[in-house]
């Protein structure tokens, strides 16, 4: 594809023609502004959770709003193109389109209430954030700790409510925030919480949807090790990717919603041949997939017929007996 010349030689003594701009300069400027524009919806609806997660996902943020103004600067310059040149621009158009529609999708759903709340320390439990984890550690631990993984584009403070009665219960708990929020991202993060915290003779690792997949490839890689094995595994409104009937040695729990339109009943069921036969399942009634945190309606999912707050009491209940199981 050619382009306009730039210019129009003038005659002697005339003035320059203003420069006029082909069809993939102008696709280039609609190509930045459409950045910017993504950049600036992703940071006025989601900035909590911007702010509160893995810097990777800022990063990228600013990668792209940096590349975005550049990209219209150089759609306004103009610039004549060889058959080469325009080939490289169309190509570099399609990839920063493809770019742009990824950024948007990792927008992250920001934690809201009762979450927020959840996150100040009290008497009873310290809550620390960093970059890369949340730990809620119990005024007087037990040696039992939670090691839990977000799921998909989830704020990671938005299972600090629903979390936050195993700390109380003594349960000292870990809540990874994984990088671009997305928990294969963030394999390594269990083996960084057993190195954070020696003390814990045995974890529990969990996870909701995405996060509850990866945590059973985790548990499933560390329920033999001779020093602060996992225990246990509970899954929250999730299941594993593969068979591990006959190689998980932890016990397991399944925590799922009736009106659950992502991870469904019928998907739930399916996962009893793919854990060990002494895994336990508790199905909330009419829960649904987002109730398992606190970060409002998400796309696909189901309507449910309780409360946020009673669902949450009652995910909390089950992981809080299970935990406590183990720990005694």
């Amino acid at each position: 594809m050619t382009e306009i010349p730039a210019t129009v030689e003038p005659a002697s003594g005339e003035a320059p023609t203003p420069r006029r701009r082909g069809v993939l300069s102008w696709l280039l400027v609609l190509l930045g502004v459409a950045g910017v524009i993504v950049v600036a919806w992703v940071c006025l609806t989601a900035w909590g959770g911007v702010v509160h997660g893995h810097p990777a996902y800022a990063v990228l943020l600013g990668v792209t709003a940096v590349a975005s103004v550049l990209t219209v600067v150089a759609g306004v310059r103009g610039r004549r193109r060889g058959a080469w040149r325009a080939t490289v621009t169309i190509i570099a158009i399609v990839l920063g389109a493809g770019w742009l529609a990824a950024t948007a999708w990792m927008r992250p759903h920001t934690a809201v209430e009762p979450a927020l709340a959840a996150m100040a320390s009290d008497a009873r439990v310290t809550v620390a954030e960093s970059a890369t984890e949340i730990v809620m550690t119990p005024a007087d631990a037990d040696t039992t700790a939670v090691f839990f993984q977000p799921g998909a584009f989830v704020d990671a403070r938005a299972y600090a409510a629903v979390l936050r009665p195993l700390a109380e219960a003594g349960h000292p708990v870990i809540i990874a925030k994984q990088p671009l929020g997305i928990a294969f991202l963030a394999l390594g993060a269990f083996d960084e919480a057993r190195s954070r915290l020696p003390e814990a003779t045995g974890w529990v690792v969990a996870g909701h949807s995405l996060g509850g997949t990866v945590a059973a490839i985790e548990a499933d890689g560390a329920d033999a090790a001779s020093t602060a094995p996992a225990v246990g595994l509970m899954f929250f409104a999730s299941y594993p990717a593969s068979d591990l009937s006959g190689s998980l040695t932890t016990a397991v729990l399944s925590i799922s919603g009736s009106n659950d339109g992502l991870s469904t009943p019928a998907k739930i069921d399916a996962s009893h041949a793919d854990l060990p036969a002494d895994a336990q399942f508790v199905q909330i009634a009419g829960a649904s997939h987002a109730q398992f945190g606190s970060y409002g309606a998400q796309a696909g999912d189901g309507t449910p017929t309780i409360s946020d707050d009673e669902a949450r009491a009652q995910i909390s209940a089950a992981a809080r007996d299970f935990v406590d199981a183990l720990a005694g």
